[in-house]
């Protein structure tokens, strides 16, 4: 109760005859004969039942307690069980991340180099081709001028060799002449008899 209502009930209570006040005690010496011993009896559960709900609330919040304390401390571990794993994957993610930047580097300097190489082989054997073909086409020409060289000589030779065996136009017209003149009985040799 609040001060001032004690004092008003102070202020009532004095202001009530002595007579209800002695009837008042009477009726609680009443109820303390009738009902005394049970009364006593269902103070002493009661404070029995509060004690034992006291306690039970006081073990349950315990329980409560711990259980939450546990259960949180088993979500803390979960958590920094999952956070370990994470960074993990994410260490492994760049690790792997990394490796394969490596082995991609490596491969496009390895491509390039083969690239290179295939360059340099493309043009050496585009050098060697060109001086195969020139070479060959020396040595052609060479054999061709050889043959013409051969043959010029040849033909000179046949032509010579013609020029020597062929008739003279004059002596072969002379010989036709005769020939005609001859068939025709009109050939006369000088200094023959007629």
């Amino acid at each position: 109760m609040s001060p001032a209502e004690e004092k008003s009930n102070d202020d009532s209570s004095q202001s009530q005859p002595q007579v209800l006040r002695r009837g008042a005690g009477n009726v609680d010496k009443i109820r303390d004969i009738l009902f005394g011993n049970q009364m006593r009896d269902y103070e002493s559960r009661f404070a029995r039942l509060e004690e034992t709900v006291a306690k039970e609330t006081a073990e349950i919040r315990e329980t409560n307690k711990r259980k939450f304390e546990q259960l949180e401390s088993y979500i803390r571990r979960e958590f920094e069980t999952v956070q370990t794993r994470l960074k993990q994957e994410r260490d492994e993610r760049n690790h792997n991340s990394d490796n394969q930047a490596r082995e991609m580097r490596e491969l496009g300097e390895s491509l390039s180099r083969r690239i290179r190489d295939l360059d340099d082989r493309e043009t050496t054997s585009e050098r060697n081709l060109r001086n195969d073909l020139l070479q060959q086409a020396r040595e052609l020409t060479d054999e061709i001028r050889a043959r013409h060289d051969e043959l010029s000589s040849l033909l000179d030779k046949r032509v010579a060799e013609l020029r020597d065996v062929k008739t003279d136009r004059a002596a072969l017209v002379t010989l036709f002449n005769e020939v005609a003149l001859r068939l025709s009985d009109q050939f006369r040799i000088p200094g023959a008899e007629e």
